[in-house]
């Protein structure tokens, strides 16, 4: 990692929601078309990690960058989604609506969660990847995967209309047919851990499964294999697909 540029410390959230017997449905964001990264790709909720992540952390005796992490995933998907993930006790719907209004006005999180009179409960995510990439690209993000289910009770996600055009829920299995056929767009780590996903038929299974993989950073890297340049990944992190041709990979 001493040869790679540096990275922007990321995190995500992905939301599982029951599909009434199906696989489990997850919220999709689409990124608006002119953003700088993935625009226009479909991705989850999420963003940077701010310094104001990190003092929270420490305020709350979690001086560390994977709990700064999951303050991102949290703040983020309240702002992006109107989500009210990771928060204890749930706020009631004008509590949460001041709530992230705050957030949007830039209020730091604490004093925001302060004012809802609700905490965190960052145990609720389940620390599921992390992707560096390292190609020459304007920015290289450091992203950490979270997985969290729908909380009861929890408001009709709204998009921000910043970042954002679009969000909605469907299956990840959905969402790869979608790209396959050209109608969708997401980059190579968003692939990968769809496909991945797809295997899971419940959130209690995905969540066995991370449990089961203890989080390395991928770091993807290019080899030729029979006369084709790809863009592989490790094989024993869980992913079913490993490597894809570099000309077919879509970076963000």
């Amino acid at each position: 990692m001493t040869d790679t540029p540096p990275a922007i410390p990321a995190a995500t959230l992905v939301v599982f929601r029951d599909a009434g017997g199906g696989a489990p449905e997850l919220l999709f964001v689409e990124r608006a078309k002119a953003m700088a990264f993935a625009g226009g790709a479909l991705v989850f909720p999420g963003g940077r990690v701010d310094p104001g992540d990190h003092a929270l952390a420490a305020m709350l005796g979690k001086d560390d960058s994977e709990s700064a992490a999951r303050i991102a995933a949290v703040r983020e998907t309240i702002e992006e989604a109107g989500l009210p993930i990771g928060l204890s006790p749930m706020p009631s719907p004008s509590a949460f609506e001041r709530l992230r209004a705050a957030l949007h006005d830039g209020l730091a999180f604490g004093a925001a969660l302060t004012d809802a009179d609700v905490s965190l409960d960052l145990d609720v995510l389940e620390y599921f990847a992390r992707w560096r990439p390292a190609h020459a690209h304007a920015r290289i993000f450091d992203t950490r995967f979270y997985l969290a289910r729908l909380p009861a009770g929890a408001p009709e996600p709204r998009v921000d209309a910043t970042e954002n055009v679009r969000l909605f829920w469907t299956t990840a299995a959905t969402v790869l047919a979608e790209a396959d056929a050209g109608r969708a767009t997401i980059i190579f780590p968003t692939r990968r851990n769809l496909e991945r996903l797809a295997q899971f038929a419940t959130f209690d299974a995905a969540v066995a499964h991370a449990r089961a993989h203890p989080v390395r950073t991928v770091t993807p890297w290019t080899e030729v294999r029979d006369g084709i340049e790809h863009l592989c990944i490790p094989h024993d992190l869980g992913y079913p697909v490993t490597s894809e041709p570099l000309l077919d990979a879509v970076r963000g």
